[in-house]
């Protein structure tokens, strides 16, 4: 018992199951602990722009060769579209042949228009390649650091990783001392992870005190149906590709349990970004390949968000009784492959983007998000947990695909014959890059 509950993963757990308890049991209360869930967020939220640039920028000079670093970017983008276009038409399927909006019969005139301006208000912000694409460049340096901006953060330490391994031996002083400065953050990160407990504890109770599970029922086989096909896609599809890159997804899921569990009480995969890219080192990938996937994966490869888009759109329009045409279908999932990429891993932003992908489908009445808003909390659960586990298994397939992971290494981990607590792996010194 006490080795169970001294391990983080113990104490998240206890966290997440305790913050249940309170949240039925005293409402009041359990609302009042919100700030403890947002505050363990923020502090890893501080942390995290200088983090990534510093990661990146070592990766990139211990790469070397920057024609690989190319190339493993164009990979990666490849690859986030196949699979999340997979996941944009599974969602599609699910909403077609469970119909789970069929026979609600909203009434329009019933549903709380004012309840939606907070959101569509913002739709401006995620339509629009070109803008999109314009919003990746920061508009000074500093600027993308003080956003935390993360694809901005990427954008500048890409640039800055080029330039600097450009220098050769001249610049070897500036990376020494980032990657000091990279480790620094990484034990600050190692500190921060141990309030995980109270920061789960905290938003567990608020979410059941607030909303409480009874939110559910009316929209249930909304729910059921995306969480079914949240895990029917990470062992089916997640899994087959794991297979064909020679590992096992059940092994991968495992030894991220403690991420899966942080995750899982904050509906945020933000707050184990740190923790995830070591575990992804520790198991023996190039920094520079984790470097570049991770970060890049958290905007540009959300398959359980874009299942959830496809399968909400649909699920309004029957709910609303909007008949759809394959031709709509088809619209629906070419618009939803632009949205989905505007999208970001915190509870909140689906809304928006969800919005956003109405407004092109002029057929479907956006007043019909009021229907889900009640639900989004528990939703984003299964869609910050999808999330993550697609950035690991594209971050592993796309080092196997490269050679820039240690076999031996990673099934050794992975088979739990070199074991260790993810603070003790956060405050571990900085791993020299892998070369194949």
């Amino acid at each position: 018992m006490q080795r169970v509950f001294g391990s983080l993963f113990g104490q998240v757990v206890a966290a997440l199951v305790l913050g249940v308890l309170v949240g039925r049991l005293w409402p009041d209360f359990a609302v009042s602990l919100k700030p403890l869930g947002d505050v363990f967020i923020k502090l890893i939220k501080m942390v995290v722009a200088p983090l990534v640039f510093g990661v990146v920028v070592h990766g990139i000079v211990g790469a070397g060769d920057l024609r690989k670093v190319g190339r493993v970017g164009l990979k990666s983008l490849i690859y986030f579209e196949v699979v999340t276009t997979i996941a944009l038409a599974l969602g599609l399927v699910l909403a077609y042949v469970f119909a789970p909006g069929q026979g609600m019969n909203v009434d329009l005139a019933k549903l709380d228009a004012n309840s939606l301006s907070s959101y569509t208000d913002r739709v401006g912000q995620v339509t629009g390649t070109v803008d999109f694409l314009m919003k990746l460049v920061p508009t000074t340096f500093v600027d993308a650091f003080a956003k935390g901006d993360i694809l901005q953060v990427l954008l500048l330490a890409i640039l800055f990783g080029s330039g600097l391994s450009l220098l050769g031996e001249r610049g070897k002083p500036l990376a020494d001392s980032l990657e000091r400065i990279t480790e620094v953050l990484f034990r600050i990160i190692g500190f921060i992870v141990r309030l995980a407990p109270l920061g789960v504890l905290g938003a567990v109770a608020f979410t059941v005190g607030k909303y409480g599970v009874g939110s559910l029922k009316q929209l249930s086989m909304l729910v059921v149906l995306f969480y079914g096909g949240v895990a029917a896609f990470v062992i089916v599809v997640l899994g087959g590709i794991m297979r064909l890159a020679g590992f096992s997804i059940f092994k991968l899921l495992a030894y991220l349990r403690e991420e899966l569990t942080v995750v899982a009480g904050t509906a945020s995969s933000d707050c184990v970004l740190p923790q995830v890219m070591r575990k992804m080192e520790r198991l023996g990938i190039k920094e520079s390949t984790v470097g570049l996937v991770i970060p890049t994966g958290y905007s540009f490869n959300l398959d359980a968000f874009s299942l959830y888009l496809t399968l909400a759109t649909v699920f309004i329009a029957q709910a609303t009784n909007t008949d759809l045409s394959f031709g709509h279908l088809m619209l629906i999932l070419g618009i939803a492959l632009l949205t989905s990429k505007g999208a970001h891993g915190v509870p909140g932003s689906a809304i928006v983007v969800l919005a956003a992908t109405l407004s092109a489908v002029p057929e479907i009445p956006v007043i019909g998000l009021v229907l889900v808003l009640s639900v989004d909390w528990f939703v984003g659960i299964a869609r910050a947990l999808g999330n993550l586990i697609g950035n690991c298994v594209a971050t592993v397939v796309i080092a196997a695909w490269e050679g820039d992971i240690d076999r031996a290494q990673a099934h050794r981990v992975l088979n739990g014959e070199d074991t260790a607590d993810t603070a003790a792996i956060l405050e571990a010194p900085v791993a020299q890059p892998h070369t194949a």
